[in-house]
């Protein structure tokens, strides 16, 4: 067995492990809650992740759901073509990633919107100065002054969305890797399965820097909340119904036919 090999068994071995699965989503709210309170608090030593110019946070976290589709789309058409040919089966799942930018460009737009329509220009970051001859974010920060709103922290949601959205749709893993696909096959989906599993210790771990060093508690946990409620609605209420994109399949390829 190679090294890869063992690493996907790792992965898979600890994604099937029921409570992982059942208590991952809530794991970010208990992160946010305690991370808020440390902050607050003024527990936790500036490091080298409570700046925002950390490389992490520049070249991944703010483009993260970049990195996120660029990684699942390629596994989620080869993993889900391999339970089924059938070309309506693989636009159905294919559309689960639509649903899902959706949700993410509605909700940091309304972000954005939000924090423009509460908030007001400041000469500095005291906040005493008021320039109200600036009206947006925008125009604010381009003259050099600071904005102050109602910031829904973008970075909670949207690292919670995307962890929980490839924990659902790398599931299929379990069951392709004692499949009958070609070896080249297998070792294009397993270096996607570990780069993703990567990507979701990267969310992980740049969420719980968010909750301790930015953004208010508020801003934080609603943004949290938001990006569980994206993950609940879809897969746990809506791809259980029939006209929906479907969950990802749970069932060894062969035992797909009715998708064929």
């Amino acid at each position: 067995m190679s090294v890869m090999d063992v690493i996907v068994d790792r992965f898979v071995g600890l994604w099937r492990i029921p409570a992982i699965r059942r208590n991952f989503p809530w794991t970010f709210l208990l992160i946010s809650v305690v991370g808020s309170i440390l902050k607050e608090l003024e527990l936790v030593p500036q490091t080298y992740f409570s700046s925002s110019r950390n490389v992490v946070n520049i070249y991944f976290v703010k483009l993260s759901w970049g990195w996120t589709l660029l990684l699942l789309t390629p596994f989620l058409l080869l993993s889900n073509s391999s339970f089924s040919s059938s070309v309506s089966f693989l636009c159905r799942r294919l559309s689960s990633l639509a649903v899902a930018t959706l949700i993410w460009y509605v909700c940091t737009e309304t972000f954005f919107y939000i924090e423009d329509a509460t908030g007001s220009c400041f000469e500095n970051s005291a906040f005493s100065v008021v320039k109200p001859e600036f009206v947006s974010k925008a125009t604010c920060r381009r003259a050099g002054f600071h904005w102050h709103g109602f910031d829904i922290s973008g970075h909670s949601f949207i690292l919670t969305y995307s962890a929980l959205l490839i924990m659902e749709e790398t599931a299929p893993m379990a069951f392709l890797r004692t499949s009958s696909l070609s070896a080249y096959l297998i070792v294009v989906l397993s270096l996607l399965y570990v780069a993703l599993n990567l990507i979701i210790f990267m969310w992980v771990l740049m969420f719980a820097c968010t909750s301790v060093y930015f953004h208010d508690p508020s801003h934080k946990l609603l943004g949290t909340t938001l990006g569980l409620l994206g993950w609940y609605l879809t897969y746990r209420v809506w791809y259980l119904k029939p006209l929906s994109p479907g969950m990802p399949p749970q069932r060894q390829p062969k035992e797909q036919k009715q998708h064929a």
